[in-house]
């Protein structure tokens, strides 16, 4: 398939793109110092697996033992969870040193980091902009790689990207709002390749634009594109971008999938706007299905599958509630489901011993942090502690919470109770990007800036 011809608009867009640039500007930084940690497994035997290990910094930077890298949407492991020990949980007043912060352009995408580096996607002005910095100094600008845009929200959001970078391979992949399908070097910022995808596949436009991050598995790049004609899910070859395989109706979420080993098989695991639905990565074929959406029109499912040995959870808001579904050889085995456990929004529930901690709720007033039984979906506890609808990652027996509000929270994981230990208010509203965790470093964002709080405990 010979994609650099496909249309007059998709020609004019190649056209105006602009390519990447090697510079260095100071944009407000603030400096600081850094530590290492140290790394563990995760829980469960037959969770996501984790990348390849890219945990190893430059010769310019300082190397922290024990460090993970962070190069995808939800971290190596894909499931909100870090193995990084050795971290600050017991914070003075004014909570912990600030790293630096800068200014950033409009999006709601979480920043990725691997080799000293963190990349994030922004819009700035009529571009989509993919942004390499010096993850230890945000002012050393590494490239830039821009192209036009002219996404407009349709409720009257920003109109920057929604979904993180992917760095896999040497190289940055991204999906932008608009659906633009895009492959950048990761030591260069120079394009591979691009695809408007979205445009192709006669994709209409989500209520919230295109959100979904891209996950690589071996040689494809895999996309729950949302088009018709059997253009629900898209594997896409990832050094040339060509099309390897479709598959499915269903409808695109801003829901991220998973790929995990089930039984010794690799399967792809997405919670479409339709619903739950299991392939063969490889190609395509369609292994379960189980509807699982709201019967409200306007709707929205975000929420990354959780998978733990056998079993998938998926939870959305909009009256839908919550399920947890066994993958037997002879088909899906509805465990249990209700509307009361938990309702994700956007913030994807973490596993830990038995245990699904997650924020439960649609709207600010009203949402709770809680812990439920994996097995059953009993609620253990529930806490309304202000932080709204917050996003959280799990590390050192501690959850890192960001708040809606710009709060950031430091909580114990235990299913006894909400244990808080400590909370500094360090970003501005609306902040409704998830943080991540790499080499003792928690990266926040909101709607214009990104901030780097240090859990050195060093």
């Amino acid at each position: 398939m010979d994609f650099e011809s496909q249309g007059k608009s998709a020609e004019k867009r190649r056209a105006k793109s602009v390519s990447s640039v090697s510079r260095r500007h100071f944009l407000g930084v603030v400096g600081g110092s850094l530590a290492g940690l140290a790394s563990s497994a995760c829980d469960a035997d037959q969770s996501i697996d984790a990348p390849t290990d890219l945990s190893s910094e430059p010769n310019n930077a300082t190397v922290f033992e024990g460090g993970e890298d962070w190069p995808n949407f939800l971290g190596q492991r894909r499931d909100g969870t870090s193995g990084e020990t050795g971290l600050l949980t017991d914070w003075p007043d004014e909570g912990p040193p600030v790293l630096w912060e800068r200014e950033v352009g409009e999006g709601y995408g979480a920043p990725v980091r691997a080799n000293g580096r963190l990349v994030f996607f922004h819009r700035v002005d009529d571009d989509e902009v993919v942004e390499c910095v010096d993850a230890l100094d945000g002012a050393d600008v590494l490239w830039k790689h821009a192209y036009p845009t002219d996404y407009v929200d349709q409720y009257g959001y920003n109109g920057g990207p929604r979904s993180s970078p992917t760095i896999e391979g040497g190289k940055v992949y991204t999906y932008g709002a608009e659906g633009v399908l895009t492959c950048v070097d990761f030591e260069t910022g120079d394009r591979a390749w691009q695809r408007p995808v979205n445009e192709e596949y006669n994709v209409p436009q989500g209520f919230f634009g295109a959100g979904t991050a891209p996950v690589i598995e071996d040689n494809l790049l895999l996309l729950n594109v949302g088009g018709p004609d059997g253009a629900g899910i898209v594997a896409f070859e990832k050094t040339t971008g060509e099309t390897v395989w479709k598959t499915s109706n269903d409808t695109a979420s801003y829901s991220t999938p998973i790929v995990a080993t089930v039984r010794n098989e690799r399967l792809a695991i997405f919670h479409t706007g339709d619903g739950l639905l299991v392939v063969e990565p490889k190609t395509g074929k369609e292994r379960y299905r189980y509807p699982f959406r709201s019967q409200i029109r306007e709707s929205a499912i975000a929420a990354t599958p959780v998978f733990v040995d056998d079993i998938v959870f998926l939870s959305a808001t909009y009256e839908i509630g919550a399920v947890a579904l066994r993958l037997t050889p002879d088909g899906l085995e509805e465990v249990w489901k209700n509307v009361d456990s938990m309702q994700n929004h956007w913030a994807t529930s973490v596993y830990h011993d038995g245990n699904l901690y997650g924020m439960d709720g649609r709207h600010e007033r009203g949402s709770n942090f809680r812990c439920i039984d994996f097995a059953t979906g009993k609620v253990l506890w529930t806490a309304d502690k202000g932080l709204g609808r917050a996003s959280f990652v799990m590390a050192d027996s501690h959850f890192f919470a960001i708040g809606e509000r710009g709060d950031v929270a430091v909580v114990e994981v235990t299913p006894t109770n909400y244990i808080e230990k400590g909370r500094v208010r360090v970003l501005e509203y609306p902040v409704w990007t998830p943080p991540i965790l790499s080499h003792g470093i928690l990266y926040l964002r909101n709607e214009g800036s990104i901030k780097c709080l240090d859990l050195r405990a060093g």
